[in-house]
């Protein structure tokens, strides 16, 4: 450090002499010394920072001269410290700065602080992620499950509900693992093993998802190599259910769950561009009767229901597959409480809202349905969300402020302004209108629970596309979430690993340059183990 050099530690009179200057002038670095007796504070605090600045220079001097001795090629005793001595010398050198009464009124005071820099790489770290206990659910199971559309949990986001969701967020996230370790098997009698992030579950069935169309021969001549990403079939994800009795009694009933990945082969976002509105195949039932002779038919997008009702030559189609699954478990556990999740991301998303639509009618007695979905999507029409709605299916969307993959298909309009424009009198006639008629009149379906990218203090404002649609950057997001009008949470706990493993060119260079100050391998950090007690936010 050159200031060693310059100001030995020797000229402390220097400063004593200049004293009476900076009492009279007054420091602009800390404003908020002018509410107290000023004189006094900053004599003292004058005083303590010259005794720092010296304990400093000195360790300083210290420091040059291991350096003299390392350019000579002498092995000091200090070198066979532990790394943790190391640590700790930082530690006390920047407590000794007292960077935070220096600059009270900059970020970078706290940011640069032992203590930050501690639950950093708490954050960064795999090895270090924080638990938190599983509270009991009891009998307000049904009120997180969404029987009273989630009325007064979501602004301020409920404990218990920010922990549903982020333990239902990796489900989605075990189906992309299980996917992208074997994606060219399409068969329903292979087997396969998802690596639960939740132990207490078991999974009964794998679901498959064909595409009706087809690539062009051509493609096949001018790309031979791409394999599983023109498969007409690929693996979508599974039914799971809850097994374990401890985990049933803490959560109020047996939970079966329903996760779905988001897009991966050339043939699913083929689909994902068919974006017309078509009728879904009329039902025999009191329900879709009176939806036809009153609001109209329900609509859904043409490439989702594509993917959700063809079969593929070795497996039947995913909406035969899940039906079966779920009437089978019904049936095993009839007389016991019940529960059925559905939850994915992107198309995922989509095809879950199809799923639970299907679902909820297969039996007579079928137990509650719920979707939670993550970057899901606009599906059908009101007409369809009013299906839904009649058939009690509660919908929870995870929606990113800043991901527009929710804003479409249909009209590029968000849903604040659609509603308001809705409410006033010609211009919502018009639309109800347009409703029955245009064959991109979407609309969403169900509560709607609105993170922002731009509320972490973790990832740059003007995150790409990818991330904003990110599902790791979702958890990140729903875990720092605690009011539309509060800040990020201080005590969010959720490790940044993945994040920063997926998503570097994303997250703040302060950041990224601290991790690598930290000595951590980030890429190789993060592995899809399978801890038997679920990593979570909750305090």
């Amino acid at each position: 450090m050159l200031i060693g050099a310059t100001l030995p530690a020797t000229n402390l009179h220097f400063f004593q002499a200049r004293r009476a200057n900076f009492r009279r002038n007054g420091s602009p670095l800390n404003p908020s010394a002018n509410l107290v007796d000023t004189q006094t504070v900053k004599t003292e605090m004058t005083k303590k920072h010259l005794s720092n600045l010296e304990k400093l220079l000195q360790n300083q001097s210290r420091k040059s001269q291991l350096l003299d001795n390392d350019s000579r090629g002498e092995i000091h005793p200090r070198e066979s410290r532990s790394n943790g001595s190391k640590e700790n010398r930082g530690k006390k050198l920047l407590e000794g700065l007292n960077l935070s009464r220096i600059w009270p009124e900059h970020k970078v005071a706290e940011e640069m602080s032992p203590r930050h820099l501690n639950k950093l790489k708490k954050l960064l770290s795999s090895n270090n992620i924080e638990y938190s206990p599983r509270n009991n659910l009891g009998s307000r199971w049904k009120e997180y499950h969404g029987c009273k559309d989630w009325l007064g949990l979501i602004d301020p986001l409920n404990e218990n509900l920010r922990r549903e969701l982020i333990r239902y967020g990796e489900f989605i996230q075990a189906a992309y693992h299980c996917f992208h370790s074997n994606p060219a098997t399409c068969n329903e009698g292979d087997s396969r093993k998802v690596a639960l992030p939740d132990k207490s579950y078991k999974v009964t069935k794998s679901l498959y998802a064909t595409s009706s169309i087809g690539l062009p021969k051509w493609v096949d001549d001018v790309a031979p190599d791409l394999g599983w990403m023109t498969q007409r079939s690929s693996w979508i994800g599974y039914v799971a259910i809850c097994d374990d009795r401890s985990e049933i009694k803490r959560m109020g009933r047996r939970d079966i769950v329903i996760a779905l990945r988001g897009t991966a082969t050339c043939l699913e976002w083929g689909e994902n561009f068919r974006d017309l509105l078509v009728q879904i195949p009329a039902e025999t039932t009191e329900i879709e009767s009176e939806s036809e002779s009153g609001e109209g038919q329900a609509k859904v997008e043409c490439g989702f229901l594509s993917l959700f009702q063809t079969a593929g030559v070795n497996v039947p189609s995913l909406a035969e597959s899940v039906v079966n699954e779920v009437q089978r478990l019904i049936e095993q556990y009839k007389g016991e409480s019940l529960s059925i999740t559905v939850t994915g991301h992107s198309l995922g998303a989509a095809l879950a809202l199809l799923v639970a639509d299907e679902v909820s009618t297969c039996t007579p007695d079928a137990p509650p349905v719920a979707v939670f979905s993550f970057g899901g999507p606009r599906v059908g029409n009101r007409s369809f969300a009013d299906r839904l709605n009649s058939k009690n299916v509660k919908v929870l969307r995870i929606v990113n402020n800043q991901d527009v993959i929710t804003r479409v298909p249909g009209m590029f309009v968000s849903e604040e302004l659609d509603k308001k424009l809705r409410e006033s009198g010609f211009v919502g006639g018009v639309l109800n209108v347009l409703d029955k008629s245009m064959p991109w009149a979407y609309a969403h379906v169900g509560t709607e629970l609105k993170v922002d990218t731009r509320m972490s203090p973790f990832l740059k404002p003007d995150a790409d596309v990818a991330c904003c649609h990110d599902l790791e950057a979702y958890l990140h997001l729903v875990d720092g979430y605690f009011a539309s009008n509060c800040p990020f949470r201080a005590n969010a706990k959720r490790s940044l690993t993945k994040l920063l493993s997926e998503q570097r060119s994303n997250i703040k260079r302060l950041y990224t340059n601290k991790a690598k100050g930290l000595n951590l391998n980030l890429e190789r950090e993060h592995s899809f183990s399978t801890p038997s007690c679920l990593p979570s936010p909750s305090s």
